[in-house]
């Protein structure tokens, strides 16, 4: 009785992680972004 009541409670916690696993992704990428844009910015300004 008690192994079905495991299963089920697994799922929501796979998605939990998934939606960490966006947010992280989405700060790593605001990151990456915002470092391209400074690193872009002081080329220009040096040339």
């Amino acid at each position: 009785m008690s192994a079905p009541k495991k299963k089920p409670s697994a799922l929501p916690r796979a998605k939990q992680k998934e939606e960490v696993n966006k947010k992280a992704l989405i700060w790593i990428g605001a990151a990456f972004a915002a470092i391209v844009v400074v690193v872009g910015t002081l080329l220009i300004l040096n040339v």
